[in-house]
């Protein structure tokens, strides 16, 4: 634990960087309807994050505008660092599809009640190097156009 607590800072730095980008390639895509994300203006609880917050971390989810279930799953099993996990993650990033892993059991109805659409992607960003992560995206996005 005291030599993981020594690089604390510098992993939470990277981490965070590289959830800049991650949301600034989202954002470019037409594909994508929604980004959640702390560190983004238009997310609800942005002010509140900006507050108590030097950075908004390294979680962020996603929903597509076609809100397809197939093509979430085409995303989440193209990348190739980005790791399949239901997992808060470490030092490597990690990606996630609720409906189908951690949400499963629970009936689409009810997922849909609370904000659990068919689409949702769920990444937890890791401290590889942002243009390698954003690449990999790029070539799951690729797969289902």
């Amino acid at each position: 634990a005291l030599r993981g607590i020594k690089t604390l800072d510098v992993r939470m730095n990277k981490h965070c960087e590289n959830a800049i980008e991650i949301n600034k390639f989202l954002s470019s895509l037409e594909m994508i309807d929604t980004i959640y994300w702390p560190g983004r203006k238009s997310h609800k609880n942005h002010k509140i994050a900006n507050k108590q917050m030097k950075k908004f971390g390294a979680m962020l989810s996603f929903t597509l505008k076609n809100n397809s279930f197939d093509d979430a799953i085409k995303i989440i099993s193209n990348t190739k660092l980005f790791k399949l996990a239901e997992s808060l993650g470490g030092v490597e990033s990690l990606i996630s599809h609720p409906a189908s892993m951690t949400h499963a059991s629970i009936p689409k109805e009810e997922r849909e009640k609370n904000n659990l659409s068919d689409s949702l992607i769920r990444v937890s960003i890791g401290i590889e190097d942002s243009e390698d992560l954003i690449n990999d995206l790029k070539q799951a996005f690729d797969n289902i156009k």
